[in-house]
């Protein structure tokens, strides 16, 4: 396909779409959104702060688990806002260079989360299957290392991904069929030639996902075969309870994701592409806290405490 750039305007600002094909939802999911996102925020916050103030809990799977209610208040605060924005506002501009920054951050917290559930479902490995060297195996070193590692790769990433979408050019009318920069949306407003930049998301997008998702297979077919072989119910109990909530969570996100990349182009129209994103960056982030919440008896005695010790100071 040859791209003619002659007499086209290039563009430096784009005009969000969002869901302004249907203006009798806009009220509604404000409200949606605005709630779903307070939510996230507090429930991932408070995720924080539990796993902060008990000392029960200074173990590297709530170390992870802290970090994990980081980078999902983090990326549901890339796209969020700008969406409750253009759902009330008729303004809905972004700047060419505050697109990219946007997508830079929500590539690199999506591409990190991705990596730190293979690392939490490797910590769920080492606590099943060996459990008296636990804490030796994932030492303050270790968990550091690797959590350093993945937020090193999420940055990478994105780093590229962003660099090969500046190099393209951006031409009138620069209208983006979208709430924010995803990249399938952002590429639709281009009028040079995306192939390499398609070429380097094809891959990163591949490899990333193969990798994480091979990550968690492989610690899980063990830990499975690992219960399956326990002489105890209480053990086997005990250790499917451990792995229960990251499972939870690990289909939730890679559900989401493959349902936004795997689906075929053919049946796939920008409605889907602005759902599926919603799923991953307002829903998902809130549904965390509460599935590590409600399924762990730490976290809400931690919480019951907590609020006790507030409502009935003079019984302290």
């Amino acid at each position: 396909m040859v791209y003619d750039l002659v007499n086209q305007s290039f563009v430096t600002t784009f005009t969000l779409i969002g869901f302004s094909e249907y203006p009798h939802l806009w009220a509604p999911l404000f409200f949606i959104f605005l709630t779903i996102y307070m939510v996230t925020v507090v429930g991932n916050l408070g995720i924080i702060v539990v796993i902060r103030i008990n000392p029960k809990l200074q173990t590297p799977m709530y170390f992870f688990l802290t970090h994990l209610a980081f980078l999902d208040m983090c990326y549901s605060s890339v796209f969020t806002p700008k969406l409750l924005e253009i759902l009330v506002v008729e303004n809905r501009i972004i700047t060419l260079e505050g697109c990219m920054i946007q997508y830079f951050f929500r590539c690199t917290f999506v591409i990190t989360e991705m990596f730190m559930l293979a690392v939490m479902a490797y910590d769920r490995f080492v606590a099943v299957c060996n459990p008296l060297l636990y804490t030796v195996t994932m030492s303050r070193q270790l968990c550091a290392l690797l959590i350093a590692g993945t937020y090193l790769y999420g940055g990478l990433c994105s780093v590229i991904l962003t660099y090969s979408l500046w190099q393209l050019s951006y031409c009138g009318p620069g209208i983006i069929n979208h709430f924010g920069c995803e990249y399938s949306a952002v590429l639709s407003a281009s009028c040079s030639d995306p192939s390499f930049s398609q070429i380097v998301c094809l891959f990163i997008s591949i490899f990333s996902e193969s990798c994480s998702l091979l990550i968690t297979l492989a610690s899980y077919v063990v830990i499975v075969v690992t219960i399956m072989r326990m002489p105890s119910k209480g053990g086997l109990r005990k250790a499917f309870s451990t792995c229960a909530s990251h499972l939870t969570a690990i289909s939730i996100f890679h559900g989401v994701i493959l349902l936004l990349y795997c689906v075929p182009s053919s049946t796939r129209s920008m409605l889907l592409v602005k759902v599926a994103t919603a799923l991953y960056t307002v829903l998902v982030p809130m549904l965390n806290p509460l599935i590590y919440s409600l399924r762990n008896k730490d976290v809400k005695e931690t919480v019951r405490r907590f609020l006790h010790s507030k409502l009935h100071p003079q019984l302290i």
